[in-house]
């Protein structure tokens, strides 16, 4: 699968170690300066009279396991507030010691990731002191698992789109858009109006109507991956609504297609580089000789499979698209490295490519029925195409191919081509903002990790340029986000800004 435009670069967001590990069991900063705004009662007054009946909706909690669930309606298109609405699920953890301060808003990323399956691992990942102080509140955005759904194709179509590697020959390409196309047609055909608005824009409109109805003026938010663009976003729209914005793993919404593309393949490249100088290191690695060795040792794993795929104790056969998948996955956490070690050991010597193609499984939510527990994989192409059309040209799509190639021989060729999925799709591009300077608003804090590979640190780097109150703070370190990683370096800045709203020094590094 292509990378394509801009959210399509982006894949998975923080939840996905702790859904590794799972799945694989069962088979010193600086003082702070800065201030941002304190949670404070609700404002509405501002909003136009044919939006205040989202705006002051009565959220109706109910218990759902140890959490507590609740359903808003927005309206389908907000440009048409009178016409047809849609729902949106939420989940709630009451602040651990009484009464909230306000409500800390949660996105795991995506595009296509449900917030309420991460608001569990969040519980986990966010101090308790924030805990004791917030509402945690997390939301599936429109389009997404529980709140009104994309729905695309059945799973043995997902399956044979997901396994299927591209020929990038122009006949093999104008195959591929077709049938991308014909995707996009089913997506319409299931989803209805709603795939015209599913954009990140929209989905920032919801989040301040979700922050009105939880009874915050400001909105107080962490936001993982994707959901960087979202929070963003949400900035550019409503700075004077901005209180507390965490913005880790960051993507800058202002980069074109082809940097987020180069920038994501370079940042994969240099994560699985790393991974293979630790795995050498090793007594186990099925890599010989050097780093350089290791490295064209997957390659040619990767174009074997292209040309012979290997087989699997299922009825499937690991391609080459889905043992990228399953290269990828580990990499978002240098704690699921081993995992990846006995993966391409199977593969490698026994030429068995059932770990690599579990590991690809995980990574879309596919479950060992054959079903898929979620819609991630149809919301990922579905919100992307509706964010932003890479160039479908043939010469243009060449030539970007050529800069990833550049910077990420071993794994560039998944990123390269994205323009053919987005080429036919059946609903226009939403109209992009014109700057995301977030101009007046509050202090925002973004996270970048020196070596994340599916958000490289530059882009943090640029997007803490890009906002006019964006302070950086780098971990220095691997894998896919920071905050909830255990560094108690960042965590402390983190939860000092979350709690007090001062932001760590500029260049404070952890």
């Amino acid at each position: 699968m292509p990378a394509a435009s801009r959210s399509l670069v982006v894949r998975v967001g923080r939840v996905v170690a702790a859904v590794v590990v799972g799945a694989l069991v069962l088979a010193g900063c600086s003082p702070a300066k800065h201030q941002a705004a304190a949670p404070t009662a609700p404002a509405t007054t501002d909003v136009p009279a044919d939006l205040q009946r989202f705006y002051t909706q009565e959220l109706e909690w109910v218990a759902c396991g140890e959490l507590q669930c609740a359903t808003a309606i927005a309206p389908l298109d907000w440009a048409d507030p009178t016409g047809d609405t849609i729902t949106l699920a939420l989940s709630r953890q009451p602040a651990l010691g009484g009464e909230a301060i306000g409500s800390l808003l949660l996105n795991p990323g995506g595009p296509g990731a449900s917030g309420i399956d991460f608001l569990e691992s969040a519980v986990a990942m966010v101090s308790e002191s924030v805990q004791q102080q917030y509402d945690l509140v997390a939301f599936d955005p429109r389009g997404i698992a529980g709140s009104t759904p994309v729905a695309c194709v059945d799973a043995p179509e997902l399956d044979a789109i997901l396994a299927a590697d591209l020929d990038t020959s122009d006949a093999g390409l104008q195959e591929a858009e077709d049938r991308y196309g014909a995707f996009g047609a089913a997506c319409l055909e299931r989803t209805g109006a709603l795939l015209e608005h599913v954009d990140t824009v929209s989905v920032a409109r919801d989040l301040d109507m979700m922050r009105s109805a939880l009874g915050d003026s400001a909105l107080t938010y962490l936001g993982y991956s994707y959901g960087t663009e979202i929070g963003a976003t949400y900035a550019a729209l409503f700075p004077e609504q901005v209180g507390r914005l965490v913005l880790d793993g960051a993507l800058d919404p202002t980069l074109s297609s082809t940097e987020l593309a180069v920038g994501q393949a370079g940042g994969f490249e240099s994560a699985l580089r790393a991974y293979v100088t630790d795995c050498q290191a090793g007594a186990d690695c099925p890599l010989t000789g050097d780093v350089e060795d290791g490295l064209a040792q997957i390659r040619a794993l990767l174009d074997r499979a292209a040309v012979s795929p290997l087989p699997t104790t299922s009825d499937r056969a690991l391609t080459s698209s889905l043992a990228f998948y399953g290269i990828a996955l580990p990499l978002y956490s240098q704690d699921n490295w081993p995992y990846l070690t006995q993966a391409l050991t199977t593969a490698l010597q026994d030429d068995d490519g059932s770990l690599l193609l579990y590991l690809a499984d995980v990574y879309s939510d596919r479950d060992v029925d054959g079903t898929y527990s979620s819609n991630s994989s149809e919301a990922f192409w579905a919100v992307g195409c509706a964010d932003e059309r890479a160039s479908a040209d043939i010469a243009d799509m060449r030539a970007e191919a050529a800069q990833i190639d550049e910077v990420a021989p071993t794994v560039g060729s998944f990123f390269a081509y994205g323009g053919i999925v987005c080429a036919q799709w059946p609903t226009p591009v939403s109209e992009p903002l014109e700057s995301y300077a977030a101009e007046g608003a509050a202090p925002i804090l973004v996270i970048g990790t020196t070596n994340d590979p599916a958000t490289p640190y530059a882009w943090a780097q640029s997007l803490a340029d890009t906002l006019s109150s964006g302070t950086l703070l780098t971990f220095e370190g691997e894998g896919h986000t920071a905050y909830g990683s255990s560094n108690d370096c960042i965590a402390g800045a983190v939860d000092t800004y979350l709690l007090t709203g001062e932001v760590p020094d500029e260049g404070t590094r952890c």
